[in-house]
């Protein structure tokens, strides 16, 4: 449950959403693994399990050597023929292991103690690193961190095996000078500790139990600054906050969220009820004591739900909007709306997917699952035409409304979804030349392959935030396409996360 912002990550359904989710960078998914593992650690019963040969109990311990890294960021040995995956533990190190929790074909464990140390082990900034989710790697060197981003995409595409993957040129990690301070946005949790204390951080891995964040690394520091400073005016002046237990109270969480080109700063309240008690003081005390924040709004979520964000948002004072600005283009930024987490990261992924598309005057693109059109409208300069689509209405306003502010004349954007209004368009005439692609966690839906693989444009880019769904996609779209080259690119410093720029070019 832990999240910094739930990457999910992302898509024309999550990207308002955020309801953490798909998301990338969302940091729940670790919460469930793609190899399988599930809910074990919330049950510390000892229990006992007998496998072909093999029989291992919850809190058995032994020595075990790390053979490599999973896709999750957690080491991974065998005991007895067993695969045992340890977070925590990296390539090469001999570790005595403790068992959490017991499945058929696998353990997992937890580092009981280090025998003998990878070189490439570092002191975390992070104290809590290894008790919340968005840190599973801060325990690796930089270098390290890069190389295996890239061998994750080599593991997904062993696992699907598409058409010729092992001929794919897997270009190295594009990482950070400064693989810290870079992420814009957090979603803190807020509640009251057993001494009343108004605390925000993040959730424990597997748990509710809140994890109080003093400082965090990878933030940048306008956001800690921003929420230790309304905590503190939370408490002050004594406000309902949110209780899980008793499903009562108001204040549920903090979300800030920072542009790093105009220094705008957005604060949002998520709160159980259209009710926000104190909220004259509160937003007077905000106004002198951080005029950072530009825009402070609202957002209503009653009642229990795993989803972090409601449907409805209010605005309270400033701006409605925060505007962050990218390679010369102003964007809008609503409250809901999706942005790339590492704003110098995010320079690097698009050019790197303008340069895959490598489009020529006079051609067409369709920007799908385009948001509030950031990949799109840096297209314009070159493209005929730009067409993208989104099934949240907000986000292809506020594309509309950035294509517009930006004087950009070529680019539309509609609601809808690209499996939906790609066949319409082409009816009407329209047959792009190119397409780019930017799905959710979850991958492409398959109806969507479907409708790519019979209109076929010639040229083809899939930008991509989790390798295992991305080598799954590439299964169905490598009948008509053929891979030129991935280039994974490290937007998310410090985690097992990887984004990667696929360049698909039409078989003939």
């Amino acid at each position: 449950m832990a999240n910094f912002e739930s990457h999910n990550h992302r898509s024309g359904r999550d990207r308002y959403a955020h309801n953490d989710r798909n998301d990338r960078h969302s940091y729940r998914d670790r919460n469930r693994n793609d190899h399988g593992t599930s809910r074990g650690y919330n049950d510390r019963r000892r229990q006992e399990r007998e496998t072909p040969g093999v029989t291992v109990e919850v809190g058995q311990r032994f020595p075990l050597t790390i053979k490599r890294m999973g896709i999750n960021g957690e080491g991974i040995g065998y005991y007895k023929r067993m695969a045992v995956f340890v977070p925590g533990a990296l390539t090469d190190e001999e570790a005595v292991v403790e068992v959490t929790s017991v499945a058929t074909r696998y353990l997992r464990a937890k580092v009981h103690r280090i025998r003998k140390a990878s070189p490439h082990r570092v002191e975390p900034r992070d104290s809590y690193a290894d008790a919340v989710g968005g840190f599973e790697l801060e325990h690796l060197d930089y270098p390290e961190q890069l190389k295996f981003k890239r061998d994750i995409v080599a593991q997904s595409l062993e696992r699907y095996q598409p058409q010729g993957f092992r001929h794919y040129d897997l270009r190295p990690t594009l990482g950070m000078d400064d693989p810290y301070g870079y992420r814009n946005k957090a979603q803190f949790q807020v509640r009251r500790n057993a001494d009343g204390q108004v605390e925000a951080g993040l959730y424990a891995e597997r748990s509710h139990d809140l994890v109080d964040l003093a400082t965090c690394s990878v933030q940048m520091p306008v956001t800690m600054t921003v929420m230790r400073a309304v905590v503190a005016m939370l408490q002050d002046l004594d406000m309902p906050i949110y209780d899980e237990e008793a499903k009562s109270g108001i204040v549920k969480t903090l979300v800030v969220r920072a542009a790093a080109n105009t220094d705008d700063v957005q604060l949002v309240f998520i709160t159980n009820s259209q009710k926000l008690p104190h909220k004259r003081e509160l937003l007077e005390r905000i106004a002198s004591e951080l005029p950072q924040v530009t825009s402070v709004m609202q957002n209503v979520n009653p009642g229990e739900t795993s989803l972090v964000w409601g449907d409805e948002t209010k605005h309270l004072a400033g701006a409605e909007a925060i505007t962050e600005k990218l390679d010369g283009l102003a964007f809008k930024l609503s409250a809901r709306a999706f942005l790339q987490l590492n704003p110098a990261q995010m320079t690097v992924l698009y050019a790197e997917a303008k340069k895959a598309l490598d489009l020529q005057p006079g051609e067409t693109v369709v920007d799908a699952y385009s948001g509030i059109g950031t990949i799109g409208l840096s297209l314009a300069d070159v493209a005929e035409e730009v067409r993208g689509m989104d099934v949240i209405p907000e986000a292809v306003a506020d594309a509309n409304a950035n294509a517009a502010a930006n004087g950009i004349t070529n680019a539309h954007y509609e609601v809808g979804t690209a499996e939906d209004l790609l066949p319409k368009w082409i009816m009407a005439g329209f047959r792009p030349d190119a397409i780019v692609v930017d799905p959710p966690r979850t991958g492409l839906d398959a109806t969507l392959i479907e409708t790519i693989l019979a209109v076929r444009p010639e040229k083809f880019v899939y930008i991509s935030c989790n390798p295992s769904t991305l080598a799954k996609d590439l299964v169905e779209l490598t009948h008509d396409y053929q891979v030129d080259y991935i280039q994974s690119v490290d937007m998310m410093p410090q985690t097992a996360r990887c984004e990667a720029v696929v360049k698909l070019s039409r078989r003939q």
